[in-house]
């Protein structure tokens, strides 16, 4: 009866050591949407960007290799909540506290703007402009089809100004509501983009991907897209934070991303952090 004790024992300790071991040295799968550059994007058959580079080297601190997956954005929170198909989603995500209920985050590292993608000779459109900067507010998109990509702060947003009211679940009144407005969605923001002009008349998408997707089409512009103050002086851009997400718990992973984004922050001597050189060289733009 020992000895099947001890043997019992030797197995369970075994199976123990072999699953560490593999623990330690599985990758890291992280979930993407690949079409959101410059964080992520691909060069032909490669999935490359700034998010892809940052996780590289979380990789490299962890010594584990690190596997990008592309997938549907409004699939990679819930993906990695299970914990079971990926480690990690990395994809130009914004912090939002419904999100925060699922996954946890880093620490942020980029602040971006919604932006307006419309024709470039589209001229029913009424914009502003304040310290030197054009803008548009939402209250000028009224009766217009806007598209975005699913499950995007940018839907998140435009869904709350058109269908919002003080009696539904929002809680407050959305300024395209009751304006024929129109929201439709597609799977990215280069599809949303393509229907310009055919389904829809502006798109609304992060600063940086617009400014990707107008830098490779003539016939469109973008420009930053505002909240309405009181008055002129108080109108303001709508910002967000990117972070990367893991699952609940996994708190070396976590602490590994974050130690690499702190890393990644700091300033060089021209106050240049290594982030903003990442994102210049993925938008093919000089330092």
């Amino acid at each position: 009866m020992k000895k099947l004790l001890s043997l019992a024992m030797v197995v369970v300790l075994l199976c123990g050591c072999v699953f560490a071991f593999s623990s330690c040295g599985k990758d890291i799968i992280v979930h993407t949407n690949a079409f959101f550059a410059p964080f992520e994007y691909y060069d032909g058959t490669e999935i490359v960007g700034v998010d892809v580079e940052i996780m590289n080297k979380v990789g490299e601190k962890l010594d584990r290799k690190v596997v990008f997956e592309n997938t549907e954005f409004s699939a990679i929170i819930d993906n990695v909540e299970g914990g079971k198909v990926c480690d990690a989603g990395a994809a130009g995500i914004t912090i939002t506290d419904e999100r925060k209920e699922k996954v946890d985050f880093s620490i942020p590292y980029y602040t971006s703007v919604q932006y307006v993608i419309l024709a470039t000779d589209d001229a029913s459109i009424t914009t502003k402009t304040k310290d030197g900067v054009e803008y548009i507010v939402w209250e000028a998109l009224a009766g217009k089809a806007i598209g975005v990509q699913t499950d995007t702060t940018g839907w998140i947003y435009t869904d709350g100004e058109i269908n919002a009211t003080v009696d539904n679940d929002y809680g407050y009144d959305g300024v395209l509501y009751g304006t024929d407005t129109e929201l439709k969605n597609f799977d990215n923001a280069q599809l949303a983009a393509d229907a310009i002009g055919k389904s829809v008349d502006v798109v609304i998408i992060d600063e940086l991907p617009a400014e990707f997707i107008v830098s490779k089409n003539s016939g469109l512009k973008c420009l930053p897209l505002y909240y309405s103050g009181e008055t002129d002086a108080d109108d303001a851009p709508v910002e967000e934070q990117y972070a990367i997400c893991v699952t609940k718990g996994n708190t070396e992973l976590l602490d590994a991303i974050n130690e690499v984004l702190t890393e990644m922050m700091q300033e060089d001597a021209d106050g240049v952090s290594e982030i903003e050189k990442l994102v210049m060289k993925h938008m093919g733009m000089s330092e």
